[in-house]
């Protein structure tokens, strides 16, 4: 967090210099020349640019004034310096874990040195780093070595190697000959600068791979990176708002922990290979790996069908994506149990390294710094199985999602010069859709579906065109309408594309956050999962993107098992796809805000049939025994073994994987509250401050006291409250006055299970976290709309059921959030047994609890204090 912003801080100085603040552009100073500009920064001597830094400067108030046209000077502003912060924080990173690995080409160290002292080895030696200098840049380097500007001579060396590394690293290190170069402020001596901290606060061996390091530490930097502006989006000043698409990325960061990941991995990847091809000695190294849960035998001839598909596969059939990678690192694991697959064919690590990269391994995202991190990732995993792997030649199949918004349309005639009058109509037509598709493609990321061009044709068809050199207002900048051509046409490949198996932890967010745009695409095209983002992937992921067999590994909060706005994604789970596994980890799973949630991770199948699976019970292991989640996946007394067309039984379908058979069957031969009784939400105020009071603060003479309803302006209002059983929590009055009239008036107030009113009832508190507990309410009392209630014949009976262990499980099961709804208390199974006994006890409990009630002053019924 303090590199970011000290990066930010730096480079907004430097852009001072040159007269760019976040208020204005200031103009040259009049004795400018061409070859030099002046700008007057309130110091006694004026700073001054020369050569290629005009240019750049042009280039950096162009790009500002080009993004102030969709939002403001301000804002565009502060979008530059960001992004210019971004990438050097993702080269300053970079490098650093190169030169300690002793990746670079040069094998000089840029950043330190490998004696220890201050000034980096680079800047020592500059020449033995064999960089392409001209005559006059040499020049330069010497004489700010002579002069002792050390910090000027880094920043120039530093910038000629990253534009160096373009030839091995091409994604993420561009040619920065533009306002990215000029507003670079960097120190290599400064011990309060970004660099000076990066080498010296971050030991060493955390980036070096041969003494325990590993390549995702970029990955957790870059998730704390981004930890302050994740902050204001959900508590800060956009914590109210709707997350615009330059924020989602930010807003939806979590690095997903380490044995999450290899469970996810190695029960899809893993799991795809193992059924076809088993290998005790390979299986060892898959630790979370979860054997096949027992079968009946229909089932068994089932899988016995899927595992000889699955033995037709070569390592080099299986396509893998993470569609929402992030930094990349469930790319890296998913590397490394590629590269076991293939060594246990015989490979070569060396060719098998490029081989994943070649065939295997492919992700997307919309945020194009995480893009540049993960390509970094995954380059620098092949680079620990093959030296010579890194060059600009390599294949990665990793790809940030980009608009077609700028494409010139226009220019479309003027490409297709080698094929046919028939065949350039034809990939005309096709490639007009796709610049459709791509149309704010940035707004929906990896749920946009891209139709399976004729990607032969069309790459052809961008080869060449028939402008020859001829410029016109019609062709200017066609050069880089092909650019961006090839590069929709290379990303709608991998999206429009099957693959065996499909792992992510997608973006968690809540349609209430969902730009416009976003908002209208998810009702048009995710009917099923248009509630949060994360279950629009799922959906897609299912829909579209997984090949027949093929598995498919998420890792979201556990909304979509129970909430009635993913009941119909549940049904066609269960009707058309096949569980595999499931943990729940109940909630701390992750740090910060999003720990405060449950989490969920599963394995479904693209194949249906009607089986059991294993699902990993860790919900009881939060708070102070957060720690024992991971040790506690080893241990099989968390393990229950459920079936998913079991789900049916339940209204709703929830994926209540820790019920048992008898309770199924309750489900299958019972009754629910839904036949037999009113269950309603009550009356909803729309102004609390306005209607309601606690009984003691409003005058006794007009207060009713349960005793009737009738000509009193407060009659008692039952509001939920606190865990309390049987009876109690009667606190609140509301104002009844001839028959409600003003409150019936009032906008915005609700009025459900109205023939409940006055009427002796079963009432709960809709939020507890201590659990659901029912309560006898006598007549002449109202309920809130955050007390819902339930009446019926039995009412006693009925009663006794609701506060049993039984309910309290079954509920539980259903919906472990903090909320109990009314469907939940509905859908409840009934079995009649025992009536009489419990009908009786039922009754005690609620004297006794009354009177307990009546002991405290809060009490209108209060006589005394019970020691007295």
């Amino acid at each position: 967090i303090w590199a970011i912003n000290k990066l930010i801080a730096d480079i907004q100085y430097r852009a001072g210099l040159m007269g760019i603040t976040v208020e204005e552009i200031k103009q040259p100073l009049p004795q400018s020349t061409r070859e030099t500009q002046f700008f007057d920064i309130g110091t006694a001597e004026p700073y001054a640019i020369t050569g290629d830094a005009i240019k750049q400067r042009d280039s950096l108030i162009n790009v500002i004034n080009q993004k102030a046209k969709e939002t403001d000077y301000v804002t565009a502003y502060k979008y530059i310096v960001e992004g210019v912060a971004y990438t050097w924080f993702n080269r300053l990173i970079a490098v650093r874990f190169m030169e300690v690995n002793d990746y670079l080409p040069s094998h000089i160290r840029v950043l330190s040195s490998e004696s220890g002292k201050m000034e980096p080895d680079l800047v020592t030696t500059p020449f033995d780093a064999e960089l392409p200098f001209t005559d006059a840049e040499k020049q330069e380097v010497i004489r700010l070595k002579n002069d002792n500007e050390l910090d000027e001579c880094f920043r120039i060396l530093f910038i000629k190697q990253c534009n160096a590394l373009n030839e091995i690293l091409p994604a993420l290190f561009e040619k920065t000959s533009d306002y990215t170069e000029v507003l670079l402020n960097i120190s290599a001596i400064d011990k309060e600068g970004v660099v000076y901290h990066l080498i010296n606060d971050i030991p060493e061996e955390d980036f070096n791979i041969e003494q325990g390091g590993q390549v995702e530490i970029i990955g957790w930097m870059y998730q704390f990176y981004n930890t302050e502006l994740n902050d204001q989006v959900y508590d800060g000043s956009m914590s109210k708002g709707r997350i615009t698409k330059e924020l989602l990325p930010a807003a939806t960061t979590i690095y997903t922990p380490d044995w999450v990941i290899r469970y996810m991995v190695d029960n899809s990847l893993g799991r795809i290979w193992m059924e076809g091809h088993p290998n005790d000695s390979l299986k060892s190294t898959l630790k979370y790996y979860l054997d096949e849960a027992a079968q009946e035998t229909y089932v068994k001839v089932k899988l016995d069908e899927i595992h000889r598909e699955y033995a037709k596969l070569n390592p080099e059939n299986i396509h893998f994506i993470d569609p929402c990678m992030g930094s990349g690192h469930i790319l890296v694991y998913a590397f490394d149990v590629l590269m076991q697959i293939y060594t246990s064919t015989g490979y070569s690590e060396r060719d098998a390294a490029r081989s994943i990269l070649e065939n295997n391994l492919y992700g997307l995202d919309i945020d194009d710094r995480a893009y540049q991190m993960a390509y970094f990732a995954v380059m620098m995993k092949a680079r620990q199985y093959n030296r010579r792997i890194l060059s600009a030649d390599t294949p990665c199949h990793v790809y940030s999602i980009q608009e077609s918004n700028s494409i010139n349309r226009n220019q479309l005639k003027y490409f297709g010069a080698d094929l046919t009058e028939i065949e350039k109509n034809d990939a005309m037509n096709q490639i007009a859709g796709l610049i459709d598709t791509f149309k704010d493609a940035k707004e929906y990321g990896s749920i946009l579906d891209v139709e399976n061009y004729d990607w032969k044709l069309l790459n052809r068809f961008v080869q060449r065109n028939n402008v020859d050199g001829q410029i016109s207002l019609d062709t200017i900048d066609i050069d880089s309408t092909c650019e961006k051509l090839k590069e929709i046409l290379e990303i709608g490949e991998v999206m429009a594309r099957k693959y065996e198996a499909v792992v992510t932890n997608p973006p968690y967010f809540n349609s209430s956050r969902f730009s416009d745009k976003l908002s209208i695409f998810a009702k048009e095209k995710y009917e099923n999962s248009k509630a949060d983002l994360s279950m629009m992937v799922y959906e897609k992921v299912l829909r579209t993107m997984l090949a027949k067999d093929g598995l498919t590994a998420f890792v979201t909060t556990t909304s979509w098992m129970y909430l009635k706005s993913f009941e119909e994604l549940r049904k066609d789970l269960i009707s058309h796809y096949s569980l595999r596994s499931l943990i729940d980890f109940g909630t701390e799973l992750f740090e910060g805000k999003v720990g405060h949630n449950p989490i969920v991770s599963w394995v479904t199948a693209n194949s249906f049939f009607k089986g059991k699976f294993t699902a990993v019970d860790l919900s009881p292991f939060c708070f102070s025994r957060r720690n024992e989640k991971e040790p506690q996946f080893f241990n099989k007394d968390n393990y229950k073994l459920s079936k998913q067309e079991s789900f049916y039984e339940i209204s709703g379908c929830p994926i209540a994987y820790n019920l048992n058979d008898k309770i199924f069957e309750a489900y299958k031969t019972g009754y629910t509250f839904e036949k037999i009784a009113l269950v309603s939400e009550g009356v909803k105020t729309g102004n609390n401050d306005l209607f309601l009071r606690f009984w003691s603060e409003v005058n006794g003479r007009k207060f009713s006291f349960g005793h009737d309803n009738l000509g009193f302006k407060w009659v008692p209002h039952h509001k939920g409250g606190e865990y309390h059983k049987w009876y109690g929590n009667n606190e609140w009055v509301i104002d009844w006055q001839d028959d409600g009239e003003k409150l019936k008036k009032y906008p915005g107030a609700g009025f459900q299970g109205k023939a409940m009113y006055f009427a002796s009832f079963i009432s709960w508190s809709k939020i507890t976290s201590k659990g659901t507990s029912f309560r006898y309410i006598p007549q002449f009392y109202l309920f809130d709309s955050g007390s819902p209630s339930l009446k019926m014949e039995r009412m006693m009976f009925y009663l006794g059921f609701l506060n049993s262990k039984v309910t309290e499980y079954l509920l539980r099961s259903k919906n472990p959030t903090l909320n109990c709804q009314v469907g939940d208390v509905k859908s409840l199974p009934l079995i009649d047994q025992q009536e009489e006994t419990v009908t009786d006890i039922v009754e005690q409990n609620i004297i006794l609890s009354k009177r307990d009630w009546d002991s405290s002053e809060i009490s209108w019924d209060f006589k005394k204090h019970p020691l007295i």
